[in-house]
C-alpha cells in the first residue's frame, strides 16, 4: 500500500501576505553611557488650515489611533450647545479637553460638575479600575487604603463634559459611549468638519475608556488642529467654540494634564503659544495660534517619552522656541536617563531626519545652518 501524500492544506489554504510599512525615520533615540541604546521611529507632520504642508516625516498617510489628542476636537460639541451656559467655565473646558492625572484639585472639580448635573461618579462610563497617573497621589491613596473611582481614570473630565451635552441635547445620558449615541455622533461630526473626512467611516476600536477610538492619517489629526488654531473658515458657532477651547487650555494647563507632565510645562512654559494634547501609544497633537498651524505626531512603538522629545523636535525645527524656553524645556524634551540610585546612566535624544541626503561626491554642506540634535549645545543655541 502506498504512502499518503504529505498533508498539503497548508500549501493550499489562502495565503494573506504580510502587511509591509514602510520604515519611519528614527526622531529619538536613547544612549547609555556613550552608546545608543534605543531608536525610535516615527512619523510627524505640521500643516496650516488649508491644508499646506510645512513640515513631514515619515508617512502620514498611515491611519493612527490618536487616542486622547483627538480630544480638543471632540469638546467643540459642547460648546457649540451651550455657548452661554454660566455653569460651562474656563475650568471645566478645560477638564473636558483633558487627560488629567488625578490629583485631588482634578477630582475634586470634576465631583462637583458632577454634583451640579444632578449626577455622580456612578454615571460616568469610563470605569473606575485606573489609578491617577500621577504616581505620588496613587501612593498616598494607597497608604490611606483608599480606591480609585471613576473621577481618577484620566478621562473623567472628557466624560463629565459628555454627559453634560447628552443633557443639553435631550439625549439618555446611560450609554454615552456607544459609537452610535447622539453625544458620540456630535464628536464625530466635529471631527468631520475639521478633517475633511468622514468620521463615522472611519475604522474605529474601543477606547481605554469605552468610547470610539478613530483611526485617522495622521495629516487629518495635524488638519483638524490646524483648524482649531485657525478657525477662521469654519462656522461661526464652531468658530467660537474653537476660541473658546484654546482660551480655556491656556489659562488653564495644569488641568489639561497636571504639574511636571509634558503637556502643561509646554503650554506653561509658551504661555499659550503652543497648546498640547498627548494621547496614548505615542501620540501628540498640538496648535500654533499665533502661526495658524496644527501638528501631529505619532511614535511607532508608542512610547510616551519619546513621543515628548520628538515634539521639542518638531517645535525646534519649526524655530519655535526661544532660548529661555528651550532652556527651561530641556528636562522634557531631552531628559536624562538615571538609574534607581539616581544617578545618570545616559540620555533621550531627538534624532533630525535627514531629507533627501547628498551623494558622496558632494561636498557642499547645505546643511549647515540646521540644528544638530547630538550637539550638546544645541539647548543653548538661540532659534533665531
Amino acid at each position: 500500500m502506498c504512502a499518503e501524500p504529505a498533508d498539503t492544506a497548508a500549501d493550499s489554504r489562502d495565503q494573506t501576505p504580510a502587511v509591509a510599512f514602510p520604515d519611519n525615520p528614527v526622531l529619538v533615540a536613547t544612549t547609555r553611557g556613550e552608546t545608543v541604546e534605543n531608536h525610535h521611529r516615527g512619523a510627524a507632520i505640521v500643516l496650516d488650515a488649508e491644508g499646506n504642508v510645512v513640515l513631514a516625516w515619515g508617512d502620514v498617510e498611515r491611519p493612527v489611533f490618536a487616542r486622547s489628542a483627538l480630544k480638543p476636537m471632540q469638546a467643540l460639541p459642547l460648546l457649540e450647545a451651550l455657548p452661554d451656559a454660566p455653569d460651562l467655565t474656563p475650568e471645566r473646558i478645560a477638564l473636558h479637553a483633558s487627560s488629567h492625572v488625578g490629583l485631588p484639585r482634578h477630582t475634586a472639580l470634576i465631583e462637583a460638575w458632577l454634583a451640579e448635573m444632578g449626577l455622580s461618579d456612578a454615571d460616568l462610563e469610563c470605569g473606575h479600575l485606573d489609578w491617577p497617573t500621577e504616581p505620588s497621589t496613587a501612593r498616598a491613596m494607597a497608604r490611606a487604603g483608599a480606591r480609585p473611582t471613576a473621577v481618577h481614570h484620566n478621562c473623567a473630565g472628557q466624560h463629565a463634559g459628555f454627559l453634560r451635552l447628552a443633557q443639553a441635547m435631550g439625549a439618555p445620558t446611560r450609554g454615552y459611549v456607544q459609537h452610535d449615541h447622539p453625544v458620540q455622533r456630535a464628536a464625530m461630526a466635529a471631527i468631520s468638519d475639521l478633517t475633511d473626512l468622514d468620521a463615522e467611516a472611519a475604522p474605529w476600536g474601543l477606547e481605554g475608556c469605552g468610547i470610539p477610538s478613530l483611526a485617522l492619517p495622521l495629516w487629518a489629526v495635524a488638519l483638524g488642529m490646524a483648524r482649531l488654531a485657525d478657525p477662521e473658515t469654519l462656522a461661526p458657532p464652531r468658530r467660537s467654540a474653537a476660541i473658546r477651547l484654546r482660551a480655556a487650555m491656556a489659562a488653564h494647563p495644569d488641568l489639561i494634564a497636571g504639574p511636571g507632565w509634558c503637556d502643561t510645562v509646554v503650554m506653561e512654559t509658551t504661555r499659550g503659544r503652543v497648546l498640547v494634547k498627548r494621547g496614548a501609544e505615542g501620540n501628540t497633537a498640538a496648535m500654533l495660534p499665533e502661526r495658524g498651524l496644527g501638528l501631529a505626531l505619532k511614535i511607532d512603538d508608542g512610547d510616551r517619552r519619546a513621543a515628548e522629545v520628538a515634539l521639542g523636535l518638531v517645535l525646534e525645527t519649526l524655530g519655535e522656541l526661544s532660548a529661555p524656553e528651550r532652556e527651561a524645556l530641556a528636562t522634557v524634551f531631552q531628559p536624562a536617563v538615571t538609574n534607581a540610585a539616581g544617578a545618570s546612566a545616559g540620555r533621550v535624544l531627538p534624532v533630525l531626519p535627514v531629507e533627501n541626503p547628498p551623494q558622496e561626491e558632494e561636498e557642499e554642506d547645505d546643511d549647515g545652518d540646521r540644528i544638530d540634535p547630538w550637539d550638546e549645545g544645541w539647548d543653548d543655541d538661540a532659534t533665531g
